[in-house]
């Protein structure tokens, strides 16, 4: 169950052009530019932004089938994989310590992106749970 073939097309279903506001939305985050993050790691800003979107979906259980997750490891290091998570999953434990300790050698507008990354990619898990279940109960 994906945002691209299930869910946008069933929430525009069901509350006319507010699909295509969320995935205006989803798509703005997406490209805002953060090139020095992923040069930081050795790869194209999209490759990175990517696996910060696909772990944190990961995270919820959404797993996609054309995407290698070994890459994941590869492209995010342990303690930005441990922020994530922690903002992902446990967002009241996240303080202003937390966001200035990760990545020091980041601009803070760098950090405001990656969270910004995973408000999006949270949000739309949680939408994609909710759209599966109106899906499976109009069946």
């Amino acid at each position: 169950y994906s945002w691209e073939d299930h869910g946008f097309s069933l929430v525009n279903r069901l509350y006319s052009d507010i699909g295509h506001l969320l995935d205006e939305k989803f798509r703005m985050v997406d490209g805002l530019q953060s090139s020095a993050m992923a040069k930081r790691q050795g790869c194209e800003p999209s490759v990175f932004k990517r696996g910060i979107w696909n772990y944190i979906h990961c995270m919820f259980g959404i797993r996609y089938d054309d995407y290698d997750y070994a890459e994941v490891n590869h492209l995010l290091e342990r303690m930005l994989k441990v922020y994530i998570k922690t903002v992902t999953c446990y967002p009241e434990k996240t303080n202003s310590e937390m966001f200035d300790r990760f990545w020091k050698q980041f601009q803070h507008s760098e950090k405001v992106h990656v969270n910004l990354l995973i408000l999006e990619a949270r949000m739309q898990a949680e939408l994609l749970y909710a759209l599966q279940a109106i899906t499976q109960y109009m069946i």
